[in-house]
């Protein structure tokens, strides 16, 4: 039983699961990412066809150590297997594509690799894979997975509906009403929001999680210095959730070196703790803030981390959470980013799917009113050929427009 396993857990249907079928018909090897926790060894270990294969969990410390003895035997003690937590022998990529290359006829679905780290943005792995490998994202669940619907938001449906019809179509959402507040609270690690937990029961199994994964996690990945500054620089990142990356402001006020916190940022990103959202960049007239913003990649966990009280920024972080979640169920894969420019007209979120845009804003409070539809309306002008539509994500309970391409709507009605 690995980490990511619990005796009594729901096997919950999730979103990427089409997505990893068509990768194992396609690809030598398929390599299964995201935040421990997140389901990655629940999602392999589940699929019919990967459940009759020999499966091997690094996180064994007699099966690294057999790994590490002689790691192209290893990789070739049976003609197809499933290798969880490979961020932990990162050299074993290389004796993989060593055999995937000289397997003749090549076998699709041969090897399947989980791993807790981004693999391509760590700087001690040997090889990528390039052209044998599809790497699939698994982001914490969605509020639809949690429901046992194993989908995400309706991103996809607002791009292939007329934008006049998106009223009527997400009126007739079957997707139950919700306080937003207890939604980020909850989060999305299958062990703190499906098993029904209390708030204090909640608290507990994050403090343990954080302590996991700056104890072992995150020694084994690379060497910091000082673990309580990290965690100080967790909490401080924690704290500005939705606002403008600033190395040097962040760094004062957790008394480090610029230096440092950069390389602190990079690893909670290549850990997939946190997320850093890019401007929207395809600019013809106006001039544009480049900097990116700060997310997390689970709201819960930031909450718990930042000891505070759900606010606007939660709700807009746990929409990007669902946009992500979906992005890494299309392929090709939309872009996520966000606008704003130096006057300080800004969209939160803009999806660029197949040339198209959608710009969204969300808004905590419960009936938006024309003036916030402002920023959305000049974004749309500035990119009226590519510009589909407009949403305001909100927390109340009426959907309407706002203006002839603009709609408010419940956050609860598309997630």
């Amino acid at each position: 039983m690995t980490s990511e396993e619990h005796p009594s857990e729901r096997i919950l249907p999730r979103a990427v699961a089409p997505l990893l079928e068509s990768a194992l018909r396609t690809m030598r090897v398929v390599v299964v990412t995201g935040p421990r926790q997140a389901g990655k060894s629940t999602l392999v270990r589940a699929h019919p066809k990967l459940t009759v294969r020999p499966y091997y969990s690094l996180d064994d410390a007699e099966t690294l150590l057999r790994a590490q003895a002689d790691r192209r035997a290893f990789v070739r003690s049976a003609p197809e297997m499933t290798i969880d937590e490979v961020q932990r022998d990162p050299e074993l990529i290389l004796a993989i594509k060593v055999v995937v290359d000289a397997q003749r006829p090549q076998r699709r679905g041969q090897y399947v690799l989980t791993g807790s780290a981004n693999l391509l943005m760590m700087s001690h792995v040997a090889d990528s894979l390039a052209g044998r490998a599809y790497y699939l994202r698994l982001q914490p669940l969605t509020r639809h997975e949690q429901q046992g619907l194993g989908r995400t938001g309706s991103w996809t449906q607002l791009f292939e509906t007329p934008v006049e019809d998106w009223l009527e179509v997400l009126k007739s959402s079957p997707s139950p009403e919700e306080d937003w507040r207890e939604a980020v609270t909850r989060g999305g690690f299958p062990a703190a929001a499906v098993e029904g937990r209390t708030a204090e029961e909640r608290s507990l199994w994050f403090d343990g999680y954080v302590a996991t994964y700056l104890e072992r996690d995150l020694r084994e990945l690379k060497a910091v210095s000082s673990l309580p500054s990290f965690r100080a620089l967790m909490q401080a990142a924690a704290l500005r959730i939705g606002g403008l990356l600033n190395h040097a402001e962040l760094a004062r006020d957790v008394k480090m070196p610029a230096t440092t916190v950069y390389e602190y940022l990079g690893l909670l990103e290549t850990t997939f703790q946190a997320n850093r959202l890019a401007p929207y960049a395809r600019n013809r007239t106006k001039r544009l803030i480049k900097t990116p913003k700060l997310y997390w990649n689970d709201v819960g966990l930031a909450l718990h981390l930042g000891g505070a009280e759900p606010g606007g920024a939660h709700l807009e972080n746990y929409v990007l959470t669902d946009l992500l979640a979906w992005r890494d169920t299309e392929s090709p894969r939309p872009e996520i980013t966000y606008w704003r420019t130096a006057s300080g007209a800004e969209v939160d979120f803009v999806i660029e799917r197949k040339q198209k845009l959608l710009g969204i804003e969300v808004k905590s409070s419960g009936a938006p009113t024309p003036r916030d539809a402002a920023h959305l309306m000049t974004f749309q002008a500035e990119y009226r050929s590519a510009a589909r539509g407009g949403l305001i994500l909100h927390g109340g309970k009426e959907i309407y427009w706002l203006a002839d391409t603009i709609l408010a709507v419940p956050w609860w009605r598309v997630m």
